[in-house]
């Protein structure tokens, strides 16, 4: 029998859920997103200037990575009071971490203004950005699909997803306004900064919306029952360990193939083969939209087929994708490059949309947001923290073919993590054990 707390527990809206998970995760990936364009096209000029261009590159690289690193440490802080205290409460008090060193970027001096501290300051933000990500993006998948009907998780867990590619086109669309209206002096002078200053707009509306959701069903009843556990990381090392691996390899492939297309191939198009800028930057942009049409219908296909054998057919795409990665990439085609990074992305939007439903659907309500944030972040750490700085080294030392093979084996680990993990579709959302 419910009791009275859950019995008059008041439900949230749809439309207010999937804003909510969606606005959220849009910030967060906008906020993401203008660092790693400008970790590739400004940082190594403002807070690297000293030796070489390509090291102060991979400088520059190696602070993108640090954001990486820190998400793991976000999962277990926002994952212990995530599932300690509530989705709703969490969800603001990472927004507000993220959102906070994003702004605190675009105010910070430059190397020509106090040395070496700029890139000190730069490192401390980046840790910001990947802690408070290290707790928002579970906390987005599991406010939609908590909130899902039966049979529908799948398709209201997609919806955080189609944050990453509208945060993607706002970063990039700003730094393309920026380009088209200001010298190339203005914006390295101050222009840079705007998009990171204009993350505090998105931010409130962010904070609006939010503060307006109820609890999920499923926490409550965990709340109702007494049934939160003191130390959820703890608990999901002791009981959950196969899973946590398990879950972590699945979506190393959705990281690789993302910063590879993305971050990696932006550094490489623009230092070795010839792009401008904003010409890449279009293109990227432009690709961005296969992203959100892909992640939609892999919510479908997963639905329908199960997340199991919707998730092994992508990993075989993203594996043959590897071996034309290198041919498609430096082709010197303008539209073959365009179609390289359609591909890319939209592999990406398969393997992205399924995932934080599939990961979500590997724990217990009582520590589900500890671990579906602690197998996403760690994965991050295997798959997209040092995958531009890896690349760039196979590529430079081996050719750019060797980065396509780095894909392919990525994909083939997830494909085997999927292999031996059990379908989650009818699995009840509101398990305890």
């Amino acid at each position: 029998m419910e009791t009275a707390t859950a019995v008059d527990q008041p439900l949230n809206s749809k439309g207010r859920v999937l804003a909510a998970s969606m606005v959220g995760t849009t910030i967060e990936f906008y906020d993401f997103y203008i660092y790693a364009t400008a970790a590739v096209i400004i940082f190594p000029h403002l807070f690297f200037p000293d030796g070489d261009p390509q090291a102060n590159t991979l400088k520059s690289l190696a602070t993108f990575a640090i954001a990486f690193i820190a998400r793991p440490i976000g999962s277990a802080l926002f994952g212990h009071f995530g599932d300690r205290i509530g989705r709703k409460a969490t969800l603001v008090a990472a927004l507000l971490t993220m959102g906070i060193s994003t702004i605190a970027i675009g105010l910070l001096p430059t190397y020509h203004d106090i040395g070496i501290t700029a890139a000190l300051l730069l490192a401390l933000c980046r840790l910001g950005q990947g802690i408070g990500l290290g707790g928002e993006w579970s906390g987005a998948v599991l406010l939609a699909t908590e909130n899902a009907p039966e049979g529908k998780r799948a398709w209201y867990g997609m919806f955080p997803q189609l944050g990453a590619p509208f945060g993607l086109i706002l970063a990039n669309g700003f730094f393309l306004l920026l380009g088209a209206i200001l010298t190339e002096e203005q914006f390295m002078a101050w222009g840079w900064r705007i998009p990171f200053l204009a993350s505090a707009i998105l931010v409130i509306m962010g904070l609006y919306i939010r503060l307006k959701l109820h609890e999920t069903p499923a926490f409550q009843r965990v709340l109702d029952k007494q049934e939160e556990k003191h130390v959820p990381f703890a608990e999901v090392f002791k009981h959950h360990l196969p899973m946590l691996i398990l879950g972590t390899l699945a979506a190393v492939c959705t990281f690789v193939v993302f910063y590879l297309t993305t971050v990696f191939s932006l550094n490489w198009g623009t230092q070795q083969l010839g792009y401008s800028r904003e010409d890449f930057l279009k293109m990227v942009t432009l690709a961005t939209l296969s992203f959100a049409v892909f992640i939609p219908l892999s919510a479908i296909l997963a639905e329908k087929f199960g997340r199991r054998t919707t998730s092994i057919g992508i990993c075989i795409l993203a594996a043959i994708f590897g071996l034309f990665f290198a041919d498609m990439l430096a082709s010197n085609n303008p539209f073959t490059v365009f179609l390289f990074l359609c591909i890319g992305l939209g592999i990406m939007g398969l393997t992205y949309g399924p995932i934080g439903t599939v990961l979500s659907e590997l724990f217990p309500t009582s520590v589900r947001y500890t671990g579906s944030a602690l197998t996403f972040n760690m994965a991050g750490i295997l798959g997209a923290s040092f995958a531009p700085l890896i690349a760039t080294y196979l590529a430079t030392t081996y050719g750019l073919q060797a980065v396509g093979y780095y894909l392919s084996g990525a994909a083939i680990l997830s494909l085997i993590a999927f292999l031996l993990i059990k379908e989650t579709k009818n699995i009840d959302v509101n398990r305890q054990i």
